[in-house]
């Protein structure tokens, strides 16, 4: 069964939510798929990826972080003001008040869940960023996921700071999307401490297993190194996927899984299996 809820962000603003597989609640067993930067509950293999863990057997969770630019049309960027001032801090925030309303049993009642969590991207660095304060998240994989945060030269924060904003383009849509003030001061105010995903890593006591593409030309292979590196290496596992990018040979909107994604999924599965017991 699939569910639509949304609930409200403790910063304000609105958490749109999908989860997959409502009959498997009582099991106490859950995976939440975390998005990455211009990335969305509804892109691309994320359905897909619900329904296949939902067949698996978990109770799975998609969500909006309240600031990624989608509103009421859940497909398209129409909320751009929000976009422009959302930062990192607010999403390791939203994903806590994702998973407080899975364990207040906001989506039906649970007893001692075990949660894994799968972070794309951006999202991989969020879910890293967040997952060793939280009892309940029991294993992590990243796939794709960047290492640093502070992906910006010194000439661009100078322009953003002349300007009071610093615009991206999205390939896709062919949109300019701005990004402001905000965001940078998120991340020089906090880039040697919560935004540290290197000493985030470290800390990680947690199964963790790193997926990259070798071809990603959005985040090169030598970030899911480092990051491998951070880690405590006999609860860690780094796995490259040959000839295949940054989001595994998927697009948007979803044209069917192939090889190089099923081989993900195939080893996220058995990773999860090994690690949720419930």
């Amino acid at each position: 069964m699939i569910q639509n809820y949304t609930i409200n962000s403790s910063l304000g603003g609105k958490i749109a939510i999908t989860t997959y597989g409502n009959e498997n609640i009582s099991q106490n067993k859950c995976i939440i798929l975390v998005h990455g930067f211009k990335g969305f509950k509804d892109w691309g293999y994320a359905p897909f990826l619900g329904n296949f863990f939902a067949e698996e057997g978990y109770f799975v969770i998609t969500f909006n972080f309240s600031h990624n630019g989608i509103g009421e049309n859940k497909f398209e960027f129409t909320e751009m003001e929000k976009f422009a001032n959302n930062t990192f801090t607010r999403e390791i925030i939203e994903l806590q008040d994702v998973l407080n309303a899975y364990k207040n049993n906001v989506f039906g009642k649970i007893e001692n869940p075990e949660i894994g969590l799968i972070g794309h991207s951006r999202g991989g660095a969020i879910a890293l960023l967040t997952a060793p304060k939280l009892e309940n998240v029991k294993a992590i994989s990243t796939w794709g996921s960047v290492s640093n945060l502070d992906r910006y030269s010194k000439r661009q924060k100078d322009i953003w700071r002349q300007k009071g904003y610093f615009s991206v383009m999205n390939m896709r849509t062919k949109q300019e999307m701005k990004l402001n003030i905000s965001l940078l001061a998120d991340l020089e105010a906090n880039k040697n401490g919560t935004l540290n995903i290197q000493n985030a890593v470290s800390k990680l006591n947690k199964p963790f297993l790193i997926i990259h593409g070798k071809e990603d030309l959005a985040v090169k292979i030598s970030e899911a190194e480092d990051i491998y590196n951070w880690s405590k290496k006999e609860i860690s596992e780094l796995v490259i996927i040959e000839n295949t990018g940054h989001t595994f040979g998927c697009v948007h909107p979803f044209e069917g899984t192939n090889e190089k994604f099923n081989d993900v999924l195939k080893r996220t599965s058995n990773f999860f299996r090994k690690n949720i017991h419930q």
